[in-house]
Order: C-alpha cells, then structure tokens, then sequence
C-alpha cells in the first residue's frame, strides 16, 4: 500500500522541478531577447501617424509603416513621396526629422485610350471572365486595335480612392481629377499601359495624345477612327519640341509643353485631347470682313500727296 507520506513529497518535488525549469527557461529566453534585441528609433511611430494611413503602395512600399521606416534612416528624402498626401505631408515628416525638402509637382492619371464602342468597332465577342488581366493572357483583344483598352474595369477595382470609373456609353474609364492621388495603382492594374501618371498643371488642364496603337498610320486609322496615324504635324507645330515621335506614335512631353493648343488644331484623327480648358473663342467671319473695309485708290493716293 502507497505511502502517504511519499505521495505528497513526490508532488512537491514536481512542482519544485518544474518551477525551476520555468525559472531557467524563462532567463534563457531573457538573455537571448537581450543579445538579440533590435532598436527601434521613436521617429518611425510619429512618421507614421503624420502619414495618411492609406497602405496604397503608391511610395512604392508595402505600407506607411514600411515607408515612415525607410524616411527615418534617409538622410534627405530623396525619391520617397507620398502621392497621397503629397506635399503638405511631406513637409510634416521632414519637419519631424528635421530636414528640408522641395516641393515636388504633383501628378494624374490618364487614359490614353480614345477608342470607346463608336470610334473602335468590335470585330469578335469575348465569353469569359471579366479581368483584363485574364483576357490579356488570351489574345488581343476583341478590336482590331491590339492596343485599346480592354474595358473590363481592372484599374476601377484597383482604386481605394473611388477615383476612377467606367463610362458605360464608350466602355472606357474616366480619372476624376480631384479624387486622383497618383498612387499608381490603376497603372500597374492595366495590362495594356494606357493609363499613365503625367503631371497635373493648374485647374487640372492637360494636353496628351489618347492613344498608343504603334501600329502603321493606315492600320491604326482603319481599326480606329480617333488613333494616332503618325503624320507629325503634330511636331511641326509645337514651338516647345515637347512633342516627339517614334513607332508612328506622337508624345507629348508633359514638363515641355506649355498648353498652347496648337496641336490640338492640326491632329486630323482628334488623337490629342485638350481637357478642362475655357472654349475656345469663336471669331465672326462676317465682322471681320466689316472691319477690313477695302481702300479707296483715291483715299490712297491723296494720302500720299
């Protein structure tokens, strides 16, 4: 028959032991989190709450708290932005790491599509799931533009600013300018590239060819009536060299131009968009001819005595 006795000295010599264990175990664990510990400098926490808390990617990281960790340990700022808070936020995290920094010119995006359902007529049904990012696996499209856009809406999807929407009339997207923050994110969504971040100007006025079919002139005409067909007179007119072009396709530089509409007159397929400028002023033929009154050669020649 058990001893009582050895029972009760066999359950606290457990515990002792296992306390013991957890004593040793516990300095273990201690010593190496010490040997191990990393520093953390406090100015990554205040860079992050002065950051907009988007996690957009649009600085190029994963997260504001990678972003805030990368403006710490640089030592100007160099090439780190947030487009969604842009300047203003910017100027806050400098001033938290006591630095300067210029302001740098803030950014929207385009699309550079023109080809809605009346300009690019459709030449096959696409049946399958809607993603551009699938059918763009496929074939080119169901246009003869091998370049257009898709319409499927993966830029619309990719946006957490609700800045960007399909128009359902021309089947293309639309950037609402003052919801835009240049995250880039619908740029890496479209498979085709035709959505590009390009410099915003004052009251959001832009000029831009809407198109990027690299194709030649008649082939792009023939698939679309609004493609850039590569004649240059676009070149010939600018007075600002910002239009340049190659692969029978026009750019417009948008740090070179100057917004003078002057390509936007001689385009014969309407390819470059001029947007959210006045109207343009209407001259009267008729009044003009009133005021170029013809002389008479009798006025002339008394003129001349």
């Amino acid at each position: 028959m058990n001893n009582p006795g050895n029972m009760s000295n066999i359950i606290i010599y457990t515990i002792i032991t296992l306390s013991a264990i957890g004593v040793v175990a516990a300095l273990i664990l201690y010593i190496v989190a010490q040997r191990f510990k990393v520093f953390e400098d406090p100015r990554i926490d205040l860079v992050e709450d002065a950051l907009p808390a988007a996690n957009c990617g649009g600085c190029g990281y994963p997260g504001c708290r990678n972003f805030a960790e990368a403006c710490v340990k640089s030592d100007n700022l160099k090439g780190l932005f947030c487009p969604v808070g842009g300047n203003e936020t910017m100027a806050k995290v400098a001033s938290i790491l006591g630095i300067e920094i210029e302001e740098q010119e803030l950014k929207v995006a385009v699309v550079r599509c023109a080809g809605s359902y009346d300009k690019r007529p459709r030449i096959n049904i696409y049946d399958g799931p809607a993603s551009c990012a699938i059918i763009s696996s496929l074939y080119g499209g169901d246009t003869g533009c091998s370049y257009g856009c898709f319409g499927l809406g993966d830029c619309v999807r990719s946006c957490d600013f609700d800045a960007i929407h399909m128009d359902p009339e021309k089947g293309l997207p639309f950037v609402t300018d003052e919801k835009c923050t240049a995250c880039g994110a619908c740029v890496e969504a479209c498979p085709k590239n035709i959505i590009e971040l390009r410099k915003r100007n004052k009251k959001d006025r832009k000029i831009f060819v809407c198109c990027i079919n690299e194709d030649k002139g008649s082939i792009a005409g023939k698939n679309c009536e609004v493609a850039c067909i590569g004649c240059g007179k676009c070149v010939k007119v600018c007075p600002y060299d910002a239009i340049t072009l190659e692969n029978y396709l026009a750019y417009i530089d948008p740090y070179k131009c100057r917004l003078c509409r002057k390509c936007v007159d001689v385009c014969p397929t309407n390819a470059i968009l001029e947007i959210n400028f006045p109207p343009r002023k209407v001259r009267d033929t008729e009044e003009q001819s009133d005021q170029s009154v013809p002389v008479d050669a009798s006025d002339s020649e008394r003129d001349i005595k």
